[in-house]
């Protein structure tokens, strides 16, 4: 919260518009996102701290169904903004198939933003959760599905690590800078994951910072913390997470055990999905 000062002197309308711009820019709003939907009475103590939350458009990984399928006009109406976002297909996957099911996946995540009401527009999330320097395959994917997701009305955006890797030659590489660096990768929306501390400041919803503090500068959304803990990259704030290794929502009581990811953004609908 932004406490402010008032003097004596009365400063002129233009500063003030000013400052006020200002703030308006500088305001940083939190978001969370977990595969399962977690309940609608939740969502009111949920939107004290979120402004955005997540929202899977197909099955989460390792899941066989959608909980949130059919939640939009419910969050909507808590008010929630929106992560729209589409579980992709991993680098096992994609290196036995003989034709590139890219352009597929993204027809089909386009339909399923429209058919839950997702107006066109909206940017719709690829999930690539495998780090480090993407091979040709993973490429050619994220890129027909992108442009498959674009050709219908969309704006395609990746999930992705910005977490950055020294390579046997020296040469420090992160799977959105890598992306962002190939022919077409610079025209995607990037969320990002980064929950190292530092530049993470852990699981806390205190002292928001901007997603361009990830370490990617022209990331849209910062992934600051996720359940549970990964030591290795988070163990400098291990303090911030629960006893058992999850980050927890607050003012959510402890017996409903719902552990979330953090995220931070300029918006509080970094999807667009509002007119």
């Amino acid at each position: 919260m932004l406490l402010l000062l008032m003097t004596a002197r009365i400063l002129p309308v233009p500063c003030l518009a000013q400052s006020a711009s200002k703030a308006a820019q500088a305001k940083i709003y939190l978001g969370f996102d977990r595969n399962d939907y977690p309940g609608d009475n939740l969502l009111s103590e949920l939107h004290r701290t979120f402004a955005f939350t997540s929202y899977w458009l197909n099955n989460p990984p390792g899941a066989h169904a959608n909980s949130w399928h059919g939640k939009r006009e419910r969050l909507q109406r808590a008010g929630f903004g929106f992560l729209l976002l589409y579980n992709g297909r991993d680098y096992a996957h994609l290196k036995n198939l003989h034709t590139n099911p890219g352009t597929a996946d993204g027809v089909q995540a386009a339909r399923a933003a429209r058919e839950e009401g997702f107006r066109p527009g909206s940017v719709l999330f690829l999930d690539q959760e495998e780090g480090g320097r993407m091979l040709e395959v993973q490429r050619a994917y994220v890129l027909a599905w992108a442009e498959a997701v674009r050709r219908a009305g969309y704006r395609p955006g990746i999930y992705c690590s910005g977490i950055e890797f020294t390579e046997g030659d020296g040469t420090v590489i992160s799977t959105a800078r890598h992306l962002h660096d190939v022919p077409g990768g610079a025209d995607l929306v990037y969320w990002v994951a980064n929950d190292a501390c530092p530049p993470s400041p852990g699981c806390t919803t205190t002292a928001p910072a901007p997603p361009e503090q990830s370490g990617t500068a022209w990331a849209e959304v910062w992934q600051y913390a996720q359940s549970p803990v990964r030591r290795r990259f988070s163990s400098g704030c291990p303090a911030t997470y629960n006893h058992d290794g999850d980050c927890m929502a607050p003012g959510i009581p402890a017996s409903y055990r719902l552990h979330v990811d953090m995220n931070s953004a300029r918006s509080p609908d970094p999807s667009g999905t509002r007119p």
